[in-house]
Formats: C-alpha cells, sequence, structure tokens
C-alpha cells in the first residue's frame, strides 16, 4: 500500500529500512518515483563504468552501489549511518561489492570513478568535498555528481524548498560554478520526466490536481501510477537546464 513507509520483502536476514526524508529506498512503493529518478542515474553511470574501480560515496541503502557494480570492476560503497550500512553489507552481497562505513570526508581511497548523488546539498562544505573526489582520482578518473535544481524543486521565489536535510539548494549557473572552481572540465546534464510522467506533468498544467479530487479517483489512481513508474519516464539531456529536475555534473 502506499501508505507503508518501510521497505517491503526484505531478503531474510537484512532489516528493512525506514523513509525518514533524507534518502531514498527502494521496496517501498510510495517512493517509487524518488527511487526510479535516482536510479535512471545510477544505471546511466554505471554503463560508463565498466571495468573501473569505483566509489559510491552517501551510498545510503546501496542498491545504487549494487547496480554499479554491475559494470564495474569493483565499487565501494560508502556511508556513515550505521543501519544503513548494515543494511547494505547484508543486501547486496555479489562479487566486488564492499560496503565502509566512514564519513565521505574520512574515506580517501584512490579510483577511477567517485559516484555522489543527491548528497552535495546536504553539506556545508561543498568546495572541498569536491578537492577531496578529485584527490581520489586517479590519472583520467572521473566525479559523477548530481544535486536537484532548486527551480523545479522549491516553490516559485522561493531561495529553497522545505526539506530540513538539505544545506544548499543549486541552480544550474550556480552548480556549474561549484564544479568548475574544483575540476578543470565540467559537462552539465539535466534529468527530465519522460513518457507518461511528460504527459502527466502536462495534465497538471491543465488541471488534473483540481480534476481528479472532483471525481473521487485520486487514491486508485495513484496507487497504480505510482508503482508503474519506470526508468524510461525519464531521460537526460542537455539543454534547457532550468526546466531539469536534477543536475548532473560530469567531472574530470
Amino acid at each position: 500500500m502506499l501508505h507503508e513507509t518501510t521497505q517491503q520483502d526484505q531478503p531474510e536476514g537484512v532489516p528493512p529500512l525506514s523513509l525518514t526524508g533524507e534518502r531514498t529506498l527502494p521496496d517501498v512503493p510510495a517512493e517509487n518515483y524518488w527511487y526510479r529518478r535516482h536510479l535512471v542515474v545510477y544505471r546511466w553511470i554505471a554503463a560508463r563504468c565498466a571495468g573501473l574501480d569505483v566509489v559510491d560515496m552517501a551510498c545510503g541503502e546501496g542498491y545504487g552501489t549494487d547496480v554499479l557494480a554491475q559494470r564495474a570492476a569493483r565499487v565501494t560503497g560508502v556511508d556513515a549511518n550505521p543501519e544503513a550500512h548494515e543494511h547494505a553489507r547484508l543486501k547486496y552481497t555479489r562479487p566486488g561489492v564492499r560496503f565502509v562505513r566512514d564519513l565521505v570526508e574520512g574515506f580517501g581511497e584512490p579510483c577511477d570513478a567517485v559516484v555522489f548523488l543527491q548528497t552535495i546539498e546536504h553539506v556545508q562544505n561543498p568546495r572541498e568535498i569536491l578537492e577531496h573526489f578529485r584527490s581520489m582520482l586517479r590519472p583520467g578518473g572521473v566525479a559523477y555528481v548530481s544535486t536537484p535544481n532548486v527551480l523545479t524543486l522549491a516553490p516559485e521565489g522561493a531561495e529553497k524548498s522545505g526539506n530540513p536535510w538539505h544545506v544548499k539548494e543549486y541552480r544550474s549557473q550556480e552548480f556549474r560554478e561549484l564544479c568548475e572552481s574544483v575540476f578543470g572540465s565540467v559537462e552539465l546534464l539535466g534529468l527530465f520526466h519522460a513518457r507518461k510522467l511528460r504527459v502527466h506533468e502536462l495534465a497538471i498544467e491543465r488541471g488534473w490536481d483540481d480534476l481528479h479530487p472532483k471525481l473521487g479517483i485520486t487514491r486508485p489512481f495513484y496507487e497504480w501510477f505510482t508503482p508503474a513508474i519506470s526508468e524510461r519516464d525519464f531521460v537526460l539531456r542537455e539543454h534547457d537546464l532550468d526546466r531539469a529536475l536534477d543536475f548532473l555534473a560530469v567531472l574530470r
């Protein structure tokens, strides 16, 4: 049911995690939109990490580390939260995966790629974090860093959304300038709705949110719609970044 906030149907011996607002989780139907929104970016990065030694910083539940390991030679998932670390360690056990409980600033093993998704908005010292990632990268290495677009996350005209875990939310130019202050090469992509999410977005613009309560179909519609969202309902592209949901920086 969509009201559930704790993971369902976990493997035997794996303690389920519950939503806190700080990180997203798989296996929670109500969270499926956010999970797929993050998962599509992990898959895009994984396709570019074949044979590499990768570090997934602030890996949370561990699903992204597992996705990266489908292509990478080795992936280390790093997270300081004890419950998330124990859950990930027990749940994701494919060869080449390991989990380390540590702060982002504290883990510094050399690697070919660093992945840091939807977390830089949580930190007080973003430039220092990026400098730390750059110091970890072997020659030719790349860092992948994503963050939400404040223009589509926060209410119109607001400098920040109501998320209490976020310290700073970025516009595209602000995020680019932050990345360029540390890395010599910055490629910035935007994540957008596609397929049925784009149709839903257009429907909302035309008054869907006023219509479905009047028809009394809100609950049955979203109990079908939300779990049906897939990775194919999002797309990454380079243009129109002010309308993007999230930004993904590819840093060298």
